[in-house]
């Protein structure tokens, strides 16, 4: 059975690098931070550094801007360290279930770019992984993260910006508590970066986003600790 809850902290980053995050006074600023999640269009230097000051586990997605190889002082990279890449996965991590999709829709052909139907596929790919989850632990998702915007949610007209269609068909049926994206920059304060979508609060967090989420507690036998 379900039982009690605890309180997580999550920074949510995307698109934009800030002097917040990339400056001596990080743990300072963030100390009460218990998991980092990337959404995308960040270099691996910035992430690194964040991930290396906060000293906490880290989950990322790819955006369009992303290089295939990215070249620093310490010679080319092809992902961030100490972070892991979960493009078409579900991971459980200190009771939260996360899942996540790379890229945004086709405009170029450049990398990280997919078509509707691709990204059918992409969401399609981590239904195992919900109904696996499901059967463990009483539900299938927490928090969704993905570099696009869902369909008609955050989203705009011209076609790099336009939401994806199977990430609302995500929201609605398996029911994530946060879905985090990027890609839609931000640049006045009047914007609109929270909506509710049925069971699922969608958050653009181009630039940074801190949201407290309350995780269940499985209750466990007696004849083991009584809690996960």
């Amino acid at each position: 059975m379900w039982a009690l809850v605890r309180g997580m902290n999550l920074l949510t980053i995307s698109d934009e690098e800030l002097s917040q995050l990339y400056g001596s006074h990080i743990r300072e600023r963030f100390s009460g931070v218990d998991i980092i999640l990337s959404c995308g269009d960040l270099s691996y230097t910035y992430l690194e550094y964040i991930v290396s000051m906060l000293d906490k586990p880290f989950f990322y997605v790819r955006g369009n801007h992303a290089n295939l190889v990215e070249h620093t002082i310490n010679g080319p990279k092809l992902a961030p360290s100490g972070g892991v890449d979960i493009h078409r996965k579900t991971v459980f991590c200190n009771g939260l279930l996360i899942a996540g999709i790379e890229g945004c829709g086709q405009y170029n052909y450049g990398p990280y770019q997919y078509s509707q139907n691709e990204m059918w596929m992409w969401a399609f790919s981590l239904v195992p992984g919900f109904l696996i989850n499901h059967l463990k632990y009483g539900r299938y998702l927490d928090v969704f993260i993905t570099h696009a915007p869902p369909a008609g949610i955050h989203d705009m007209p011209d076609l790099p910006h336009r939401g994806i269609n199977a990430f609302n068909w995500i929201d609605r049926v398996f029911k994530p508590k946060y879905h985090f994206h990027g890609h839609i920059h931000i640049y006045r304060n009047t914007a609109q970066r929270s909506t509710q979508y049925f069971e699922t609060t969608v958050i653009n967090t181009f630039g940074y986003k801190q949201t407290n989420i309350e995780v269940p507690l499985l209750k466990k036998s007696r004849n083991k600790r009584e809690y996960e």
